[in-house]
């Protein structure tokens, strides 16, 4: 079965672009912006080709474009006027709503041409910093809301993805200039969210640690081999929806007691690390906020 979302609702709209739904509804009345298709109960649904259109809209109008004026416009000309407006401003929100409509079409031809305007003007560290993390952490805020299917997100991810692991193989194969630990990255057990922990390696590398990177799923007693292969370890983990809250602090009182040893420590970062009791921890065991907090730690 095609669990694809094409047909999207007024909601899906004001979660997508930003635009309240009630306005949505006025732009429609005053100025026939959308044509939404009614159901037989006279709900409103539109298809991907509508939000294509609001985003635009929604970018015009964030520069200076009133919607009396914008209505005028048929799509083409729309378009152009975004086109025109994004060769002369360096536009983060443009990329973000950009990579948006990749998602939602699968576009990845759009995906890569709004990536390589991006390189054009920023380094990569720039645009996953700027467009990247807030990128995703709206993916996430759709994904609660029901407004994509996995699908979209797998989709989107992927492509992300690629360019951690292309920027990440420019780098790799140096020789690591910092010696006092080796970082290990992984995810826990049945943890597939992978491009946090994937952004760190990039970042750990360049800052020229050694970095074993065992990517997600991972169960822990494996980690007890490098404690005995490294004299100093970190072992650092992204715990996005796994380890099962009920079962987080037992998972970090058993890397504590049965992991860790005098000469290693772990770094948890993501949604849940905010949420280990600190009762569980102890000095060799730090949660951080955010991707960024870890970087500072680093420098």
């Amino acid at each position: 079965m095609n669990n694809i979302k094409t047909v999207l609702s007024i909601k899906d709209l004001e979660n997508l672009s930003g635009i309240k739904a009630h306005t949505i509804r006025i732009w429609e009345k005053r100025y026939n912006l959308l044509e939404p298709v009614r159901t037989d109960t006279n709900i409103r649904t539109y298809d991907v080709s509508s939000l294509t259109k609001l985003l635009n809209v929604t970018l015009l109008i964030n520069h200076g474009y009133k919607i009396s004026k914008i209505s005028k416009y048929n799509s083409e000309q729309i378009s152009q006027l975004v086109k025109e407006i994004t060769t002369k401003i360096n536009s983060n929100s443009h990329a973000i709503s950009a990579f948006k409509r990749s998602m939602m079409e699968f576009d990845q031809a759009l995906f890569f041409r709004t990536y390589d305007e991006l390189l054009a003007q920023k380094s990569f560290r720039e645009v996953f910093y700027q467009v990247f993390i807030p990128l995703i952490e709206e993916i996430g805020l759709l994904w609660q809301t029901n407004t994509i299917v996995p699908a979209h997100e797998h989709f989107i991810s992927y492509l992300i993805k690629q360019k951690i692991l292309v920027n990440t193989a420019q780098i790799q194969t140096n020789t690591p200039s910092r010696t006092d630990t080796v970082f290990v990255l992984y995810l826990p057990m049945h943890e597939i969210h992978e491009l946090g922990i994937m952004y760190l390696n990039y970042e750990i590398l360049s800052m020229g640690y050694q970095s074993i990177f065992l990517g997600e799923s991972l169960p822990v007693e494996n980690l007890k081999e490098f404690t005995q292969i490294f004299e100093d370890v970190t072992f650092l983990s992204y715990f996005t929806v796994e380890p099962n809250p009920e079962e987080l602090d037992h998972y970090i009182v058993n890397v504590r007691d049965n992991i860790l040893t005098s000469n290693s420590r772990l770094w948890v970062t993501g949604r849940l690390a905010m949420h280990i009791n600190p009762k569980s921890t102890n000095d060799q065991i730090k949660t951080f906020s955010s991707i960024a907090e870890i970087i500072n730690e680093l420098s």
